[in-house]
C-alpha cells in the first residue's frame, strides 16, 4: 500500500481493506498509520543489517566480508528503494520519522565500527581511524549511492556499484591487498 499508493496518501481504512480486515482490527495491532509504517520499516532494517553476514561468507579475508556485506545492503535496498524513498520524503516533514532515519543510520554506523575496531585489533585496518566516524561516513557513501542508484534512477549495474564501494571502504580503512595484514 504504502508503495503504491505513498505515505501520504495511505489511509488506514485502505490499509485494512488490502489487508482484507477491517479497520478495528487495525487498531488491535496498531495505534496509527504512522505505527504501521515504523513496523514497516524495522522488518526492512533488520533486512539490510544483516547481521551474520560473517558466517554466511565464511571467510576471514575483510575485503571479502565488505564485498559481501556491501552486495547484500544493495541488494535489499533494490528490492525496497519505494520503501527507501518515502521513508526519505516522511523524515523531512515528520519529526519522529526523522528521529527513527537517524536511528537507523546510528544502528548501520555502530555495526559497521564494531567491525573495523575488530579489523583494527587484527592488524587489517588502519589503527588511527575512528571508528565510529569511518563507519558513519562509510555508511553514509554506500546509503546515498544505493539511493541515488535505485531512487534517484542511475543506472549502474550492482556488480560495478559493489566493486567501487568495495574499493573505496578497503582503500580507506587501509586494508591491503589480498587481506595481509599492515605492514
Amino acid at each position: 500500500m504504502f508503495e503504491r499508493d505513498g505515505y501520504l496518501d495511505s489511509r488506514v481504512a485502505d490499509i485494512s481493506a488490502e489487508a482484507e480486515t477491517a479497520t478495528g482490527s487495525f487498531y488491535t495491532y496498531f495505534d496509527s498509520k504512522e505505527e504501521i509504517f515504523a513496523a514497516v520499516l524495522a522488518e526492512l532494517q533488520d533486512d539490510m543489517l544483516h547481521q551474520h553476514i560473517q558466517e554466511v561468507v565464511d571467510s576471514d579475508d575483510p575485503t571479502a566480508v565488505i564485498e559481501a556485506s556491501n552486495r547484500a545492503y544493495l541488494l535489499v535496498y533494490e528490492r525496497n528503494a519505494k520503501l527507501m524513498r518515502l521513508l526519505e520524503q516522511v523524515s523531512t516533514i515528520d519529526e519522529s520519522f526523522r528521529e527513527l532515519r537517524r536511528e537507523r543510520s546510528k544502528a548501520f554506523a555502530e555495526r559497521n565500527a564494531h567491525s573495523i575496531r575488530k579489523l583494527q585489533a587484527r592488524g587489517f585496518a588502519d589503527p588511527d581511524l575512528d571508528a565510529m566516524l569511518t563507519a558513519t561516513a562509510l555508511s553514509a557513501m554506500v546509503s546515498r549511492v544505493a539511493y541515488i542508484n535505485y531512487v534517484l534512477g542511475d543506472d549502474w549495474k550492482l556488480d560495478e556499484l559493489v566493486e567501487e564501494l568495495t574499493r573505496l571502504w578497503v582503500n580507506a580503512l587501509g586494508i591491503p591487498k589480498a587481506g595481509t595484514k599492515r605492514s
